[in-house]
This record gives C-alpha cells, structure tokens and sequence, in this order.
C-alpha cells in the first residue's frame, strides 16, 4: 500500500515516524513523509536520501483570542491544499499522523478522501492537536496505555513508542572506548532532548564540585548554546568526561552508559528503555500540560527512574541523587531490569502491523 506519515516539529514526532517509515518501507509498502518546516526536520532527514519527504507550512496552535490565529488558519489551509493535491498523485491508501499540527491537516486530507486515518499518541496526556484529530481516525496508537482514558469515543491501540532501527545495543566497552571514555568506571549520560537543555545543564555544572570522589565518568549532550561552558566546568572539575552538542550516533552513548540525567519526553523514554537505562528525570517544566512529569511518573512508579521537579532542583539534590545510584550498583541493576521491563519490543512493527490490520479490512470489504 502507499502510506503516509506525518511527523515533523518535533525530535519526539519526528524519529519515531522515521521509525515506522522503516518498519513500513521493510515489508514493502511505499511511504512518504510529511514534516515541518523546522531546522530539525530538514537536517534528521538531510543524510536519508532513500526517504521521499515533503514540507507542510503548518504552525502550534495559538490561543483562540490571538491574532495569530489569523495566520494558523492561512497556513493550515495552505498545508490542506498542498496534502490534497499531493494525495491526487501518490493516491495513500493509509494516513498516520505522530502528533502536532504538522499531522491534522494531513489525517483530514486522508479521512476526506476516504483513506485509513491514524494517530500515534507518545505521551501519556495527549497534546491539543491529537485530541483535536481523534475525531478524524480508525484509531488511536498509543505509546502508554495510561493514555486510552482521554479517547473514550475512539479505539485505541497500545503499541509503544517506536525507536530508528539503528538504536541497538553495542558492546559497552567498545562504545566507551569509540568516545574516549575509560571501561572501568559507572558511566553517566547527562541529555536534555530536542528542546529545554539548559536547566538540566545548569544544575549539572552546579553538582560537578560534589562529585569528585566518585568512581565516575560523563557523557554531556549539552545543546550547542551551552556547549563550551560545560566544557570548561567538566574541565576545570577535572571529571572525565565526553562533552559534545549532539551526538548523532545515540547508539554509542546509550550503549557506554550505566544510568541518565534526561528529560522525560516519550521519545527519550522510549529510548532509555530499550537500552534497559534507569534514569534520575527532570520533567521540562513548560511541556503542554505537564505531560512529561506524567510520562515520568509511569517510570518512578515502577522504580525505573528517580523523579525530580526543575523548580525544586539544586546541584547538591543532584549530586546526592547520582551519589546514591553510582555507590550502590546492586539498585542500579534493579532499577535497570525495571526500565527494561518498559520497553516496548519492535514498537514500530506493532504500528504498521496495526495500520495493515484496519486497511486490510478495506480491502476485503
């Protein structure tokens, strides 16, 4: 079948749908892509020459008593007309969107012309424009099952989060040696996801003088922003580290770790999960109805994770935080069977064996 996907705007919308773009591609189904017209889109997708993408000029939804309204609507209506005619010419017989604005014009473009229409919800509260789209589909993909109760009116799926194919689980010291890291010391990976980096960052430079008696070694993802002030401390500190903006390889540095300072985006979770990685979460604080800190909460409450508000962070709470997990290893391996026991086998192939499931039905009517 020919299928499309929706999924730009976002790290935690657009790697998952290149996911399933994979999963679809592999059992012989055409796809093409719809993303955003953000940098991040374009540069994900600027080394996959084998995946055909289009831009949609779609933007976040504004508050309705906003001028910016106005332009939402122009440019939802611009991202309907592009969908339409482009549907004239590839004819999908399939429509899932991941999330954001970027996916609801595409999913209505598909549900008028009488394709199978979807959504995937990673989170455990939907966000505005999925809630928005329910309306519109066959059923609702979700990465958490927690999430079912906010679509009462529609079927639901539990699928999981799906991750690229190319996050496997490498040899641990070989990955530690690749970023120049030592294979004898508990090794931590410091992220802040595709947004919101800097609290993270701040507190963890606030922590490095508490942390020299440790037997411990850094992976820092730190944003390009902060990129050489977190340098400078780990230096200073004399902590041995890996500092890099990005690392666009995450196989490597999720095979080299032990445990996570991370955000608690679904993607990231996902992630984290299927490298069996406990981690102490820092929810971003503004995400859209504090969905992280519930996308969290599903992890603490398992003991898979350590949970920890913004507001109330201190580099001495982290410190005695990464403290108590690198000087006891038996709750470290504890803690890292939990977040295993999250993950959520071949996600990606659970999706499009989910879309052919309801398409098929089409076909045999």
């Amino acid at each position: 079948m020919n299928a499309v996907i929706a999924c730009g705007g976002t790290g935690g919308h657009l790697f998952p749908g290149i996911a399933v773009a994979e999963a679809l591609r592999a059992r012989g189904h055409e796809v093409l892509l719809f993303v955003s017209e953000k940098q991040i889109d374009s540069l994900a997708l600027s080394k996959r020459t084998d995946v055909r993408f289009e831009k949609l000029p779609t933007v976040g939804f504004p508050s309705l008593y906003s001028p910016a309204i106005f332009g939402f609507l122009r440019r939802f209506n611009e991202s309907l007309s592009l969908c339409r005619s482009t549907y004239k010419k590839f004819n999908p017989q399939a429509v899932l969107g991941m999330g954001g604005f970027t996916s609801t014009a595409p999913v209505m473009a598909g549900k008028m012309r009488g394709a199978a229409t979807f959504i995937h919800e990673s989170n455990a509260i939907p966000g505005k424009a999925n809630r928005f789209t329910a309306r519109m589909v066959r059923a609702v993909l979700l990465g958490f099952k927690e999430c079912a109760q906010f679509f009462p009116k529609v079927r639901t799926e539990v699928t999981g989060t799906p991750i690229r194919n190319e996050l496997t689980q490498l040899d641990r010291s070989a990955a530690r040696q690749k970023l120049g890291l030592r294979g004898d010391l508990t090794t931590l990976l410091v992220m802040g996801g595709s947004q919101g980096a800097s609290g993270i960052n701040q507190a963890m430079i606030k922590s490095l003088p508490l942390l020299h008696s440790l037997p411990l070694q850094v992976i820092h993802l730190s944003g390009t922003r902060d990129e050489r002030v977190v340098t400078d401390n780990y230096r200073r500190e004399s902590i041995p580290t890996y500092v890099a903006a990005f690392h666009h390889r995450m196989e490597e540095v999720y095979s080299a770790a032990d445990f996570a300072v991370a955000r608690s985006g679904a993607a990231s979770l996902a992630e984290l999960a299927a490298f069996s990685l406990p981690g102490i979460l820092i929810p971003y604080p503004y995400a859209a109805d504090d969905h992280q800190t519930r996308n969290g909460e599903i992890f603490a409450r398992v003991s898979a994770a350590i949970l920890l508000r913004e507001s109330e962070l201190t580099g001495g709470l982290l410190a005695r935080k990464i403290g108590e997990l690198v000087s006891n290893p038996q709750l470290l391996r504890r803690m890292s069977e939990s977040s295993s026991r999250l993950a959520h086998k071949d996600a990606a192939g659970r999706v499009v064996a989910t879309i052919e499931k309801y398409t098929r039905h089409d076909c045999d009517a």
